[in-house]
């Protein structure tokens, strides 16, 4: 009996005794893009920048376009856009003439329509949609996986340096800038750490769903970790269950990757909900 998963059209023996090499480096990227957005995931919940998050992802498909007409890398073009657009809600985040919510509006849904514009004048240049906005885990590449590897490497040994003075704002910001901690300079390194992994993930769920893989993990591991350091872990072994059974689901039942591991993910949060309240009801008796 044979499959197909997704959108692409290989076809894998389901009793076969190996896997396509590409179906492998798939579950190797979408372990890594878990591994770095665990943690990273658990402070956009907890300051309450899931917005912020998706303004960035949804800049990312004006990375592709420039990045197409430029004829240079996609994930660099995506990083720095995504940086670019970072530098700009920063410098805009202490004007008054407009809320916060307001400004990350336009700036996301402009980017957004900005780079679907711009793919619309790209002459000869076939562009598929599809693969930018959901993501296109099937098709990843070794050297996506470097991408993916290093700079999620390089997102958490910074992250690892920030993770104290990062904690002591979220808590009292202004009580961390008493003691001493520079906040402008950690927001903006943090910024540009999600910046980072939206650019390497893009492949992975597509820039409209990226912003789940950073939510939902932490969303579901927070019901039952009891420290910082254990919510982190815990998202990132949901975000790669999440991995897992996503990518089973699709081999299965010929779904779209990136969006299987996002329901899956979705579906992990339920769960969690549900242990979760069953695991209070014995301590309230």
């Amino acid at each position: 009996m044979w499959w197909m998963i997704g959108a692409e059209r290989r076809i894998i023996p389901t009793m076969g005794t190996t896997m396509d090499d590409f179906l492998i480096r798939a579950l190797i990227a979408g372990l890594g893009v878990a591994a770095v957005a665990g943690p990273l995931g658990c402070v956009l919940v907890w300051r309450r920048m899931a917005y912020f998050g998706n303004a960035l992802s949804h800049a990312a498909l004006l990375g592709v376009a420039l990045g197409l007409m430029l004829a240079v890398n996609l994930t660099v073009s995506v990083i720095l856009v995504c940086i670019a657009v970072a530098g700009l809600m920063i410098a805009l985040e202490h004007q008054r003439r407009l809320s916060a919510d307001t400004v990350l509006g336009i700036l996301a849904h402009g980017a957004l329509a900005l780079g679907l514009v711009a793919l619309s004048f790209l002459e000869g240049v076939r562009v598929d949609l599809t693969t930018f906005l959901f993501g296109d885990i099937l098709s990843v590449s070794t050297l996506d996986l470097v991408w993916i590897y290093a700079g999620g490497a390089v997102g958490l040994a910074v992250l690892a340096v920030i993770w104290r003075p990062l904690l002591l704002i979220i808590v009292h910001r202004e009580l961390a800038a008493v003691e001493g901690v520079r906040v402008q300079l950690i927001h903006t390194i943090y910024t540009l750490l999600i910046a980072l992994v939206i650019g390497v993930a893009m492949k992975i769920v597509g820039v409209l769903l990226i912003i789940s893989m950073l939510i939902i993990p932490a969303a579901a591991a927070r019901r039952f970790a009891a420290t910082p350091e254990a919510m982190a872990l815990g998202a990132v072994v949901v975000g790669a269950l999440a991995v897992v059974g996503g990518l089973g689901g699709s081999l299965t039942w010929d779904t779209p990757a990136g969006p299987s591991i996002v329901v899956c993910a979705l579906a992990l949060f339920v769960l969690a909900g549900g242990v979760a309240r069953l695991w209070r009801r014995p301590a309230e008796a």
